[in-house]
């Protein structure tokens, strides 16, 4: 793996946006709900773009992220600000929509006003309407994650997605949580490189090969037309799926970054394709794209996904623009290409806040939702605890949510230590909301959701966090794997993330005494590697709710951040 070099930063250090070509609406000139949908139509193509939906299908509260720790030099820029400072940086207003939509600043209180966002229906109340103004030139991609966040799509093995996605009118698809349903499923709706699956748009993938021959297993790119420009788009599945995800999901396939064979793609799209665009639909995550765009030549746009974060300004690099379209259907990115000459001469940008209480729902997507809850509606709707907190999950480290899992696996077990995936999906409650069946889901619904239990020594424990913080914090973006710290129950600990490897953590303390290295502690967990028996996560969780009847979560000041 290549270190990061002098260059890569410089690059990261240089982007720019491009403000006087960014007119859709002026960071200046506030976003309303009378104004959220506004833009100045330009040039001959326009690029729709959602990402790590998570199988959201009705508006939700989500919560974006207190602290994030950006590395070296990517520290004090997007999408590494938070709470004031983003606000500074883009000039929002506090207490406006923007506030609300990019900060975790007064989100209760906010989100009571201003209602929830998302919604695959008024999504596609979005999408119909660009597509009306622009008959012909939108090209409307999903990059993944999709099939898979939600008691429904587990449910149906994330069938209700393919047929949601396929009403919307995605055109071009790219994976990663996707094949948590194994291979064989994924091919069912998907196809390979050779046939068409149940999804009506292209699947592209070209960093997934089979490990005998190393021959591609989907298509790798796709060339579509829209304002009568040729745009080439090319797939970028999460390079780390066998790590992040159980193998057996994935037997003999290999993925990886390719950056080499992104430029080979990018060459051919070029020459023998004879594109006037390069696309590339990525789920590498934000500081990945940023460095592939500084060694790949030729790309126009990578609309990224994966890390969740919500850039209301693309980022450039050399000639390249970089956009991600946060999560949880919260957001839907549009980009106007005016392209003359195989070339993009300029552009406007506008990542739109799905406030659903501004954007009327699509009756017919309103209605196939409607269909798919349906055999599910009163099992959803179980009431199982009030919340008296914010509870959310997306950040660094531990949120409130994360804690009620904690909590209910400790309990569960009589563990000292619990230990929980630092996913970045998952809604968020509001005060006083009730917690039903679904929001459990929401947190815990994947396909390997068994709980384990058994005796760790101290310095495994350890062992464990730093693994995690040195994937979370590596020096070079292509050394991480997405995701959050791992989230710890029963310990607080302090963290240095500018420490090498293996030295980020220090002041571990269980059970309110230092950490013995000498001694097993009986420690709990799910979302396990390997195959593990205890009940599912969501059964544990569920059954600590309904006996609990209501759950306060005070800020347990478990980590402290140094530098």
């Amino acid at each position: 793996m290549d270190d990061v070099t002098r260059r890569d930063f410089l690059a990261l250090a240089a982007v720019a946006a491009g403000a006087s070509l960014i007119s859709g609406r002026s960071i200046a000139a506030e976003m309303t709900p009378e104004n959220l949908t506004d833009f100045e139509a330009t040039g001959n193509v326009t690029l729709l773009h959602m990402t790590d939906s998570h199988a959201t299908l009705l508006p939700v509260h989500y919560r974006e992220p207190d602290k994030l720790y950006g590395v070296g030099p990517e520290a004090g820029k997007p999408p590494y600000l938070t709470g004031e400072a983003l606000l500074k940086h883009y000039g929002f207003r506090t207490g406006s929509l923007e506030a609300h939509a990019y900060s975790h600043l007064s989100f209760a209180e906010l989100a009571a006003k201003l209602g929830p966002m998302g919604g695959y229906a008024h999504v596609a109340s979005l999408v119909k309407r660009v597509k009306a103004e622009r008959p012909g030139k939108v090209l409307l991609m999903d990059g993944g994650d999709t099939l898979q966040g939600s008691a429904t799509s587990l449910w149906t093995q994330g069938r209700d997605m393919i047929d949601v996605i396929n009403q919307l009118g995605i055109d071009v698809f790219a994976p990663h949580w996707e094949f948590t349903y194994g291979i064989g499923k994924v091919k069912e709706y998907f196809g390979d490189a050779e046939k068409q699956g149940v999804f009506k748009g292209d699947f592209v993938a070209h960093n997934v090969r089979d490990t005998q021959w190393f021959e591609p297993v989907f298509k790798p790119y796709t060339v579509r037309e829209a304002g009568g420009v040729r745009i080439g788009v090319i797939g970028q599945a999460f390079p780390y799926t066998p790590i992040s995800h159980p193998l057996r999901f994935v037997p003999d396939l290999t993925f990886g970054i390719e950056d080499g064979r992104v430029q080979e793609h990018v060459d051919t799209l070029r020459t023998k394709e004879k594109v006037d665009v390069v696309v590339v639909l990525s789920h590498n995550g934000f500081s990945v794209d940023m460095k592939m765009a500084s060694r790949v030549k030729g790309i126009d746009v990578i609309l990224g996904g994966h890390t969740h974060d919500a850039l209301a300004q693309p980022l450039k690099v050399g000639e390249t623009l970089v956009i991600q379209s946060g999560a949880h259907g919260k957001w839907l990115s549009r980009l106007d290409l005016d392209v003359k000459d195989k070339r993009v001469r300029g552009f406007r940008y506008k990542l739109i806040p799905v406030l659903s209480n501004a954007i009327a729902p699509d009756p017919a997507m309103a209605k196939l939702i409607a269909d798919i809850r349906a055999p599910f509606k009163d099992k959803l709707a179980e009431k199982l605890a009030v919340s008296e907190s914010l509870l959310w999950r997306r950040g660094n480290f531990n949120g409130p949510f994360d804690e009620i899992i904690l909590d209910a696996l400790m309990k569960h077990y009589d563990a000292e230590v619990a230990f929980s995936p630092g996913f970045r999906w998952g809604i968020s409650i509001l005060p006083g909301q009730a917690i039903t069946l679904e929001d459990v889901f929401t947190h815990t619904g994947l396909t390997y959701p068994n709980t384990w239990s058994r005796p760790l020594p101290g310095t495994e424990v350890k062992s464990i966090m730093e693994d995690v913080a040195n994937n979370l914090f590596h020096a070079d973006p292509y050394a991480r794997q997405g995701g959050d710290m791992v989230r710890v129950g029963g310990v607080s600990y302090a963290i240095d993330p500018r420490k090498p490897f293996g030295e980020r953590i220090s002041d571990l303390m269980i059970g309110g005494k230092p950490m013995d290295p000498n001694r097993r502690y009986k420690a709990a967990g799910w979302a396990s590697m390997q195959e593990v028996d205890g009940p599912p996560c969501h059964d544990v969780v569920t059954s600590y709710l309904r006996s609990a009847g209501k759950v306060s979560i005070e800020d347990r000041k478990r980590v402290r951040l140094i530098g």
